[in-house]
């Protein structure tokens, strides 16, 4: 038995490779980030062929800098940013389009056809999600309705449809496999939670042909086999295949109903562990798979923020207002309040719960006092109110109390987001030491399948805290900032 598993981690800035030990220690890891396309206001794309070859020289690179017995290495998970549609060529295996990211809102008027024409209700209760371009399906059918001759390819049997697991598989088993898991499937709006399958007609009312879709596999199932490209001495089965916040739930040990995690990225995934019912979520959070694991399910509810980490980001490489993201937290921490400025982060729209893909950042509250430390701290505070909405409103729908917030990715160094979370929530938030999460859940699922763990109980054992935040600050403010914050939301609106 082998003592590693190289997991690969498909983000929306880039790909790594990871290797885990079979204490769950990172040993290796390797990233390179791939272009962004942004051709018109609120449209964001990737090339899907940069991306594979970004995984295989990850690969290569980890293996080479990690000096680690590549004959060890058990198995290779994946786990990738979700939604994020592509369409490619079963024969040739090119993409007829470049990927169209999870954050593109260029399908907002295929989405606000379809509500018109009363298919919303059907689509929720089917998949516990909202009519949005946020998911796949409006974005599969712009490709097929603006790409020439693509549907009548489609319709012709010639064409497959994938997230960006099922592209990565289909390439590392060098098109012998077209697959998903539950997760990922979730996602797409055209996938039945409740019958695990995809649905008919929802195919139907996105007009995109069922010969598209890739079959559905139970997480910790054998996918198929890879050499990364000839890169791995021999063929490694391919498992734990997962999306990204579905991963990190699971790297959390979020194993029970009730927990829940916060993954802080470029956006931001937030979940609580609702069981092995489908619960039907209200009111602008929504109901998804959280993995499927030995041919059972377990469900989740879920809210997704679209700006959260970007944000930061948007500071620096757009305004110049810091060097890098690791300068906010000290820039945010040099005053004591936000002075009532307020940055409502909607670059491509709001995400959960107020799912509004037509509004607009705003900066509200600005004074001639303002300085560049209230716009800084203003920013880091508006990840930390997002959550909260979120939060708040799983509380209030699972009828479950909080008692801890897990939360996991790069933005969680920060230690002043980390501690305003903990105000703003007024519950404690835990930071676990690994911050590749992600990875490591997909990494725990594949162990499992081939046996280099043997149950969730052993999982638990490998888990270690980094650094708890407790809430320290007062109801009144709290409640003040809080307040201040929902009516910059209500300014920002598109139905203001």
């Amino acid at each position: 038995m082998g003592s590693y598993i190289l997991a690969l981690d498909q983000s929306t800035s880039g790909t790594k490779a990871i290797i885990f030990d079979k204490d769950s220690k990172l040993v290796g890891r390797a990233t390179i980030e791939h272009q962004q396309f942004y051709p018109n206001p609120g449209w964001v794309e990737h090339d899907a062929v940069e991306i594979y070859q970004n995984t295989l020289q990850a690969v290569k690179t980890v293996l080479t800098d990690s000096c680690i017995n590549i004959q060890q290495i058990t198995a290779v998970s994946i786990t990738n940013q979700r939604e994020t549609a592509l369409i490619w060529d079963k024969k040739n295996g090119m993409p007829v389009y470049r990927a169209v990211v999870w954050q593109c809102q260029r399908a907002g008027v295929i989405c606000k056809d379809l509500n018109n024409r009363g298919f919303a209700k059907a689509i929720k209760e089917k998949t516990g999600l909202v009519l949005s371009p946020y998911f796949s399906a409006p974005k599969i059918k712009w490709i097929l309705d603006n790409v020439a001759g693509v549907r009548e390819k489609a319709e012709a049997g010639e064409l497959l449809f994938g997230t960006m697991d099922t592209w990565l598989i289909w390439n590392l088993t060098g098109g012998k496999i077209h697959a998903t898991d539950f997760s990922n499937a979730s996602r797409t709006l055209l996938f039945s939670i409740i019958d695990l399958k995809w649905d008919q007609e929802l195919l139907d009312i996105f007009t995109i042909p069922a010969s598209m879709m890739p079959q559905v596999k139970y997480s910790n199932k054998i996918f198929g086999y890879t050499t990364c490209g000839t890169i791995l001495p021999k063929e490694l089965p391919i498992s734990g295949v997962m999306g990204d916040s579905h991963g990190a739930l699971f790297g959390q040990n979020c194993f029970e109903e009730g927990m829940a995690k916060a993954t802080y990225g470029t956006g931001s995934s937030i979940m609580m562990n609702i069981g092995a019912k489908p619960l039907q979520s209200q009111n602008g959070i929504v109901t998804s798979i959280a993995w499927g694991m030995d041919s059972k399910i377990n469900y989740v509810f879920e809210g997704n923020i679209n700006c959260t980490g970007d944000t930061i980001k948007w500071l620096a490489d757009n305004l110049g207002l810091i060097r890098n993201s690791k300068e906010s937290e000290h820039i945010a921490a040099l005053i004591d309040d936000n002075d009532g400025v307020y940055i409502v982060p909607a670059f491509v729209g709001l995400g959960a719960p107020y799912w509004d893909s037509e509004a607009r950042a705003s900066i509200t509250g600005i004074t001639r006092g303002t300085q560049k430390a209230h716009i800084v701290r203003a920013a880091e505070e508006s990840i930390a109110y997002q959550i909260k909405d979120v939060i708040d409103l799983m509380v209030q729908q699972s009828g479950i109390s909080l008692r801890e917030l897990r939360v996991d990715g790069g933005p969680t160094k920060d230690n002043f987001l980390m501690q305003f979370q903990a105000d703003m929530l007024e519950v404690d938030v835990v930071r676990n030491r690994i911050e590749e999460l992600s990875a490591l859940g997909s990494a725990y699922m594949a162990g499992l399948a081939v046996g280099l763990w043997k149950n969730q109980q052993e999982i638990k054992t490998l888990r270690i805290q980094d650094a708890t935040f407790s809430s320290r600050m007062d109801n009144t403010s709290r409640e003040r900032l809080y307040r201040g914050w929902k009516e910059a939301v209500r300014r920002t609106l598109s139905s203001y």
